[in-house]
């Protein structure tokens, strides 16, 4: 019989691993339990933030149906930042940063433990997915789910609408009373932010591309069922790790079309780019950031969710979830339905008999689709030769040109937002916040949603090297590669220089003639490091272009 202790064995057979054994007895565990494959739980459990808060009793769940399948679970833990509570300070910079953490703690944990299997129970879910890639041991990851829409005036909310009200109340269009019960209704429960903002994003990308089972991720966090979609991820584990199904099995070429198209089809958050390019390395994939482009101008946007559209996560999964957005993707010819998925099914198989409710608006069919391509587009030109990266299911401007202004900090841009300095027509540019310079790339939701506050987000346009949250609405330009320390053109855009910004054409410019571009130059140098030691310095020295997925070397 396979037992599947295919690496623990190293641990805890034969007389020279007694003193490994004595240590593992110290703890509780017995002869009976060392003969199990051992199977890694990482958890990103954490008391700061709602996203990660329920992930402690949560994957008491998980390693109950390791247990009752055969195993014998170790749970572990690791880092998680907040973006929600960092966004707008110094401390979001840390955020992109912990992924790479996520992922080498991870690694150094399974390798160092010579664990058989790995379940991770997951808010953070690009770390988590990029050390399954890693380590290529059998395992799967579980989202932790979406937090509750909170409820104020008939409207339901998430935390973008706290974010936007920031602006609304420094315009004067709502009162402090306002401005007070928005922010506590908006977060009732724990779980992570309610739109198809990044964490959903990666939610449906790992049903897409087959390292979670399929329906259990968008589970809410709260619900009674996420206890039993925990368990039985604890059985599926077992079955992998009896199998030996790895995830280089489940994270091929054609999986990775499927997750992109299913942020394409979900309007899903830009940070997709950079996690499924990250993800892409760590499996030996080559993929390119214009596949992106490619692959969404063909898929059709067919759920409306926030920020560009009506509906919450909550209410995308009573609509029928994440596997009737793949079924529709799949009845429309545009999912690879062959994919082998963490269940030993086909993506096809799990998602051919999606449970749709009737008379839902959520999901669409791809011949009725909201909108008739995907929402992302990548952009290139003189201001981004290594491309940026616009969420077009945020916005409906197609072409935008005006007056640049100019900040070398997001601190710098807020102020002048806050402070009305800030016109229709202009282009904000926002530099040295990309992976090296920030260092870390910051989220910029403090700001758009001070624009979308005070009405701007369709009259005035943004374009950073740093990155956005998955609530961002408006015409906002991420990514934008390569960034300004390291002498991207972006560094050299004065204030009042005229950008262009045309999506037909795929093209992002800035008018500076040639003599006067080589007169820029020749005065710049790259700012100072921020940091010049620790973490943060380690990874600015370290990361690669966002055009690459900002990974580390």
């Amino acid at each position: 019989m396979n037992t599947g202790k295919r690496h623990s064995h190293l641990v805890t057979d034969g007389p020279s691993r007694a003193p490994a054994r004595a240590m593992m007895k110290a703890i509780g565990f017995t002869d009976k339990d060392l003969a199990k494959p051992l199977i890694g739980i990482a958890n990103t459990w954490t008391e700061i933030g709602p996203c990660n808060y329920h992930l402690r009793a949560l994957a008491e769940h998980v390693k109950a149906g390791v247990r009752a399948a055969g195993g014998t679970p170790l749970e572990f833990n690791t880092v998680s930042i907040s973006d929600g509570i960092t966004m707008g300070t110094e401390g979001m910079k840390t955020s992109l940063i912990s992924r790479e953490l996520i992922a080498d703690s991870i690694e150094l944990v399974a390798r160092g433990n010579s664990l058989d299997g790995l379940s991770a129970c997951d808010k953070t879910n690009p770390g988590v997915m990029m050390a399954l890639a890693r380590l290529d041991i059998p395992g799967l990851a579980l989202y932790g789910g979406s937090i509750n829409h909170g409820q104020h005036n008939g409207k339901a909310l998430t935390v973008q609408d706290v974010f936007e009200a920031v602006g609304a109340f420094n315009a004067g269009k709502i009162d402090a009373k306002e401005f007070q019960s928005i922010e506590g209704a908006a977060c009732p429960t724990a779980g992570a932010c309610g739109g198809q903002f990044t964490a959903n994003t990666m939610a449906t990308i790992m049903e897409a591309i087959g390292i979670s089972p399929a329906g259990l991720n968008g589970i809410p966090a709260t619900a009674e069922e996420k206890n039993q979609a925990a368990f039985r991820c604890g059985e599926i584990v077992m079955d992998l790790v009896r199998q030996d199904l790895k995830p280089s099995q489940i994270m091929t070429r054609p999986a990775f079309e499927n997750a992109i198209a299913s942020v394409a089809a979900s309007g899903g958050s830009t940070n997709a780019v950079l996690h499924l390019l990250a993800l892409a390395r760590e499996a030996n994939i080559a993929l390119k950031i214009d596949e992106f482009d490619t692959i969404s101008a063909k898929t059709p946007t067919i759920a409306t969710l926030k920020p560009g559209g009506l509906y919450t996560a909550v209410e995308m999964h009573q609509a029928g979830g994440i596997s009737l957005l793949l079924r529709r993707l799949l009845e429309g010819g545009m999912l690879h339905g062959g994919c082998l998925t963490v269940t030993g099914r086909t993506l096809g198989e799990e998602v051919r008999t999606a449970a749709e409710t009737p008379g839902q608006q959520v999901i669409r069919p791809t011949q009725k689709p909201f909108k008739p391509t995907g929402g992302l587009v990548i952009l290139h030109g003189n201001l981004a030769e290594a491309g940026g990266v616009l969420k077009l299911a945020g916005t409906a401007i197609k072409h935008f040109k005006g007056p640049a202004r100019v900040f070398n900090c997001e601190e710098d841009a807020m102020a002048a937002v806050t402070a009305g300095r800030i016109k229709p027509g202009d282009v904000v540019v926002i530099r040295y916040e990309g992976p090296k310079g920030g260092p870390g790339m910051r989220e910029m939701l403090g700001v758009t949603g001070a624009l979308a506050g005070a009405g701007m987000s369709e009259t005035v346009a943004l374009l950073t090297d740093g990155r956005f949250s998955g609530a961002t609405r408006g015409f906002s330009i991420g990514h934008v590669a390569p960034e300004a320390f390291v002498g991207g053109l972006i560094a050299f855009v004065n204030e009042g220089d005229t950008i262009e910004i045309d999506v037909a054409a795929r093209q992002l410019r800035v008018e500076i003639a040639t003599a006067e571009l080589a007169r820029r130059k020749a005065g710049w140098k790259a700012p100072a490091p921020r940091y010049t030691r620790g973490v943060m310095a380690k990874y600015a020295n370290t990361v690669s272009s966002a055009s690459e997925g900002a990974v580390t070397n």
